[in-house]
């Protein structure tokens, strides 16, 4: 048997970095309502300092999204339609017709499950649809609840939320001294990554968010990556049905002044200050190790390592994938470099 093969061009991804101020504040409501690992954010601090500022209904509307895990349906929403101001936001929210709308904050799961997730969108009004489909989430930290939220909300209701939140926190954090240096670094990172080496674009995602591997998935045709200052020291990934979102923390250096240390070189100082954490990190260099199995090696309580564990993926000396946790060399090796690096001793 004979093929005639007539070759067609390759497709690849597209990738795109992408940023606004719309962008770094729904970060700073995601992290500051992320209450299991808040203590872990560069911001933690800040914010607490800065909390007396906060009026009470930002921080009404802040619990209520603690509660319900609905800032997932601000990067969405934010995703589909983004928005370089609050005010854009909130029009662009009531021009969306409202069987769109729910199919937008819909998480995505799978094909097997997509034709259940845009039934849910349509039937919108059926709260058994959305339980129907939460359960399709049991196993993952807060979908599985946000989409149950999402069924006890109009689509008013969801709208009068978010506009508020994002009005009132624009309101807050443009208090911080340090806002618009944000922005201003912000801008010069988007605009230094404007034009992107397409023919290698698994490369450039690397390089760009300082050390994220993607593996090409099926049916993501487009990579977004948006740097934030807010959400360090922490990368939040995001998909949709056809869309890859990163979220990577601004490199240090465009924030801090001379003199200051890095806050990653003081958090990993931190990290390795601690007995228990050291054990750990000795105990991964032999292979990757499951919460459970760390639990049976140290005799302690799976509540008291995830802490622990927590504090060293901060520091980024440990990943955690699938819960499983590994070493990651390239930041053991780098982080001996950081101290000489601060202060301004070369061999």
């Amino acid at each position: 048997m004979k093929y005639l093969y007539s070759p067609q061009p390759t497709e690849s991804i597209t990738l795109e970095v992408e940023w606004s101020p719309v962008w770094e504040m729904i970060l700073g409501i995601a992290g500051y309502t992320y209450e299991n690992l808040r203590h872990t954010f560069d911001m933690d601090k800040a914010w607490e300092s800065y909390l007396v500022s906060m009026s009470p209904i930002l921080v009404e509307r802040l619990k209520e999204i603690q509660e319900t895990n609905l800032w997932f349906g601000l990067i969405m929403l934010q995703n589909e339609h983004p928005a370089s101001s609050v005010q854009e936001f909130s029009n662009l929210l009531y021009e969306i017709e409202v069987d769109d709308f729910y199919e937008m904050l819909l998480p995505y799961k799978d094909r097997e499950t997509e034709a259940k997730r845009k039934q849910t969108s349509k039937h919108h009004d059926k709260k058994e649809m959305f339980e129907t489909y939460a359960s399709c989430f049991e196993t993952h930290e807060y979908l599985g609840g946000y989409v149950r939220s999402l069924g006890h909300y109009s689509y008013r209701d969801i709208c009068v939320l978010f506009t508020t939140t994002l009005q009132e926190w624009e309101n807050w954090i443009s208090q911080h001294p340090d806002w618009k240096q944000w922005l201003q670094a912000l801008t010069y990172e988007s605009k230094r990554h404007r034009s992107v080496d397409l023919t290698k674009p698994i490369e450039a995602i690397e390089r760009i968010t300082g050390g994220v591997q993607y593996y090409p998935e099926p049916s993501i045709w487009t990579v977004k990556l948006i740097p934030h200052a807010s959400y360090r020291p922490w990368v939040l990934e995001n998909r949709t049905a056809n869309t890859k979102l990163f979220f990577y923390p601004l490199n240090e250096d465009y924030l801090i002044e001379p003199g200051v240390p890095p806050t990653a070189l003081v958090r990993s100082h931190k990290a390795l200050g601690d007995e228990l954490r050291l054990r750990l990190l000795y105990q991964l260099v032999k292979g990757p190790l499951s919460l459970q199995e760390l639990s049976v090696q140290f005799s302690i309580s799976k509540t008291t390592l995830h802490h622990q564990l927590s504090i060293l993926k901060a520091a980024k000396f440990v990943r955690a994938e699938k819960g499983v946790y590994s070493l990651n060399p390239t930041q053991i090796h780098s982080f001996s470099a950081g101290l000489p690096k601060y202060l301004g001793l070369h061999e």
